[in-house]
C-alpha cells in the first residue's frame, strides 16, 4: 500500500507508452452494463495474468478539509468486508503464490494482483466483493489512522528534501488541489473518521467509476465470461462522479522556496515548472515536452548532464522528468545536486543558460532523434512487465486518455520535429511559471 510520490512517478514510463505489436494486437475493451470499463491485453509468454481495477478518483478529489482520504481509504480496503474478514484476501492471494498491492496518486487509485491464471476468477470474486461491501469500525479505522500519520512522520516528516517537495508543489498550485500532498496535511489526517471514510468509499467505489485491466495469458472471452459474473452482478448508484476541481490561474511570478535542515548533508537545487499534461495539451505538444524533458535530463547524454557535470563541472548529477499523467495541467521538473564549492544561485544560474539554449538556438536534429528513438525503445523493452503493460493502459484511461492514445503514441512521437521541441521550451520553460527549491543545511 503507497502512494505516488515524484521519485516513483519518475521510475515510470509516459502515460501513452506504446505496447509492443504482438500485445497491441489482440488487445480487447469493453464495458459491462453496469458501466464498468474493461481492457483485456493478451500476453501468452507465461501462464499468469495482472489484474488491476482502477478508480477514477485521486488525493485531488479529496474533500477541503479532508486531504489524505483517498489513500487513507486505500488502506481501509484491505481490512474486510462483511463476507470475508480482515487477512483473508490477502493471505488467499500469497497462498496462492501471488503478490498484490495498491497505490494512491493524484487523479486514481489502483489495487493489482498477479497471480497464476487458472485462480483469475477468485480475484475477481473478492475484488467485486471489495467494492461494495467494505466494513469499517471505529475499532479499525482509528489505529490505521495513526499508521498513515507515522507513514507520514517516516516518509515526509523526517526528510528534509521531500519536506522541500511538498513546499514546492504547494507554491506551484497555489489553488489546485494537486498542491496538496497525497498523503494529506497532517492536522487534517489526524481528523479523519470512520464517516469521512464512508461517505468517500459511496462517492466513487462503484462500477461507473472504475476500470478493469487484465494482461496476462487469457483470452477477452474468458474475461468477459468472468467479469459478467462478478463485477457485472454490481447494480450502477448513479452516474459517475464528476471531477469538479478549481483550476490554477496564470502564474506571472517566479517563487523561490529555500529549506534549511540540519540533517542536509548535501544541498540540492529543483525547479518545478506548470505545464499541460497530455490530457490537457493541444495536439503534439505534450510529445514535444515529453522530448524537450528527455533531451534535456534523460540520461548522461542530456544537455543538462553534459553542459554541468562534464563541461562546467559545476553539478554531480542533473536531470529533468515530464510528468505527463494527470487529468489537468502538471508539472516538468528540472533538478541538480551542485559541485563541492559551488553555491545554489551559481547552478541556478548555470540551468537557466541552459533551458534558454534551447528556447533560443537551433535544435541538434541528430540529439532530437536520438531522444526519439530511445523513448520509443525504452518503452517497448520495459513491457516485458505485465504489470507495466496493465498500468500504462489504466493509468491512461483514469486521466481521460483513450485506448487510442496508447496505441498511437510512438507514431506521434515518430512525428515531433525541432520547431516543436523549441516552442515548448519557449512557451513552458518560462521562470514566471515556475518554482525554484533550495535544500541546504542549517
Amino acid at each position: 500500500m503507497s502512494f505516488e510520490t515524484k521519485a516513483s512517478a519518475v521510475a515510470s514510463l509516459a502515460p501513452g507508452a506504446a505496447a509492443p505489436e504482438p500485445a497491441r494486437a489482440g488487445n480487447a475493451s469493453f464495458k459491462l452494463d453496469n458501466g464498468m470499463e474493461v481492457v483485456v491485453i493478451p500476453d501468452a509468454r507465461t501462464p499468469v495474468v495482472t489484474h488491476m481495477v482502477w478508480y477514477k478518483n485521486g488525493a485531488a478529489d479529496d474533500p477541503l478539509g479532508q486531504s489524505g482520504i483517498a489513500h487513507f481509504l486505500e488502506h481501509l480496503m484491505f481490512k474486510g468486508t462483511k463476507n470475508h474478514p480482515q487477512g483473508e484476501f490477502s493471505n488467499l492471494v500469497a497462498e496462492l503464490g501471488g503478490q498484490e498491492n495498491a497505490f494512491t496518486s493524484y487523479d486514481y487509485t489502483a489495487y493489482f494482483q498477479r497471480i497464476g491464471k487458472e485462480h483469475l476468477g477468485t480475484l475477481m470474486s473478492f475484488e467485486a466483493d471489495r467494492m461494495r461491501n467494505l466494513v469499517l469500525t471505529d475499532e479499525v479505522v482509528d489505529p490505521e489512522r495513526d499508521v498513515v500519520l507515522e507513514e507520514r512522520r517516516m516518509r515526509t516528516d523526517s526528510d528534509p528534501a521531500a519536506q522541500l517537495d511538498e513546499a514546492v508543489q504547494a507554491a506551484l498550485f497555489a489553488h489546485h488541489p494537486y498542491g496538496t500532498p497525497i498523503i494529506g496535511w497532517n492536522h487534517e489526517i489526524e481528523g479523519l473518521d470512520r464517516a469521512h471514510a464512508l461517505a468517500y468509499y459511496e462517492r466513487f467505489y462503484t462500477p461507473e467509476n472504475a476500470i478493469l485491466i487484465v494482461a496476462g495469458d487469457i483470452e477477452a472471452d474468458e474475461v468477459e465470461r468472468l467479469a459478467k459474473a462478478t463485477y457485472g452482478k454490481i447494480p450502477a448508484r448513479s452516474a459517475p462522479p464528476r471531477r469538479a476541481r478549481t483550476k490554477e490561474p496564470p502564474h506571472r511570478a517566479h517563487r523561490l522556496v529555500t529549506l534549511r535542515d540540519e540533517k542536509v548533508e548535501q544541498p540540492a537545487h529543483e525547479q518545478v515548472f506548470l505545464a499541460p499534461s497530455y490530457t490537457t495539451a493541444q495536439p503534439g505538444e505534450a510529445e514535444a515536452l515529453e522530448t524537450l524533458a528527455y533531451m534535456l535530463g534523460g540520461g548522461p547524454t542530456s544537455a543538462l548532464y553534459e553542459t554541468l557535470v562534464v563541461e562546467e563541472k559545476v553539478a554531480v548529477g542533473a536531470g529533468a522528468y515530464y510528468m505527463g499523467s494527470a487529468v489537468d495541467d502538471t508539472r516538468l521538473w528540472v533538478y541538480a545536486t551542485p559541485a563541492p564549492g559551488v553555491t545554489l544561485e551559481e547552478l541556478d544560474a548555470a540551468i537557466d543558460r541552459v533551458l534558454r539554449r534551447f528556447a533560443e538556438e537551433p535544435i541538434d536534429a541528430e540529439h532530437l532523434q536520438r531522444a526519439k528513438t530511445r523513448l520509443i525503445a525504452d518503452a517497448v523493452y520495459a513491457q516485458d512487465s505485465q504489470a507495466s503493460l496493465a498500468r500504462w493502459y489504466g493509468e491512461a484511461l483514469a486521466t481521460g486518455l483513450t485506448i487510442e492514445d496508447v496505441v498511437a503514441w510512438p507514431d506521434r512521437m515518430e512525428q515531433v520535429t525541432a520547431a516543436d521541441v523549441q516552442n515548448a521550451a519557449r512557451k513552458w520553460l518560462d521562470r514566471r511559471r515556475a518554482v525554484t527549491g533550495y535544500l541546504l543545511p542549517a
